[in-house]
């Protein structure tokens, strides 16, 4: 049944609205090329590079390899897709013209971030299964699907954070400059921060950044170890980085650039 907003605009019914966003952001999505290739193939790279000489046991094993492709998949197809594609569609007055239609406006950026969580957990069955084949690691059923829910913690995570770089971040250019900060940032301090070489204090920062949280529950659960205090806290900072990006994007979200 359509409903008619306040200006006497005929409102579609939600489900058609939906399924029509659905529809044009999955289409999106399949035409970049570029960020789907970087989130999958960039995994991808990295456990077949690790099946050569020494590399596995450099990088700790093959938990923490499957590990870290799943977390650098989730965080190029969130940082350098999702937020660059949002920023590039305001800047065009895509947004604008999506907002001045008859749709609620929570149906437009959530079409467009369930899109992209399906295709992280699409992206993590890809590299989990690579990983598997690749590096020999037995897997059952029930690490099978909690290593794609914490992939679906870990993208939804990261798109938070790519929401809120946008709703502070006005032009695309400057988007895409600071998105790059915030990656390597999270990647070093991450996974270099987590080994201790920088000391004991960045280590237990690094436990609280949405990488290294990540990594330790990716970690528990390929290496089949019970739950812990340690997950606890770590399933509590992705979490809490969640809510408050989450936050900050949606509070301070723009339209258009100007």
């Amino acid at each position: 049944m359509k409903s008619v907003t306040d200006t006497g605009t005929v409102r579609p019914p939600l489900n058609l609205a939906l399924r029509a966003l659905l529809r044009a952001d999955a289409t999106v999505l399949m035409r970049s090329k570029i960020s789907a290739t970087l989130s999958i193939l960039l995994p991808v790279v990295i456990l077949v590079a690790t099946t050569f000489g020494k590399s596995q046991h450099r990088l700790g094993g093959t938990t923490l390899t499957i590990g870290l492709a799943l977390v650098i998949g989730l965080l190029t197809s969130s940082m350098l897709g999702f937020t660059l594609a949002i920023a590039g569609d305001r800047d065009t007055g895509v947004l604008q013209r999506l907002h001045a239609a008859p749709v609620p406006t929570w149906a437009i950026m959530g079409s467009r971030m369930g899109v992209q969580v399906a295709a992280n957990l699409v992206g993590s069955i890809i590299v989990v299964v690579v990983g598997v084949i690749l590096h020999g690691l037995a897997l059952d059923a029930g690490q099978v699907l909690l290593v794609l829910g914490a992939a679906l913690l870990g993208g939804v995570t990261f798109l938070s954070i790519g929401q809120a770089v946008v709703g502070l971040v006005k032009s695309s250019a400057a988007v895409l400059a600071v998105s790059r900060v915030i990656f390597i940032v999270l990647i070093l301090l991450g996974l270099v921060g987590g080994t201790g070489l920088l000391g004991d204090t960045l280590k237990s920062i690094a436990e609280w950044t949405p990488v290294g949280a990540l990594m330790t529950l990716f970690a528990d659960i390929l290496n089949r170890a019970g739950w812990s205090a340690q997950d606890g806290w770590a399933l509590l900072a992705c979490v809490a980085w969640t809510v408050v990006c989450a936050g900050i994007g949606i509070r301070w979200f723009r339209w258009e650039s100007r």
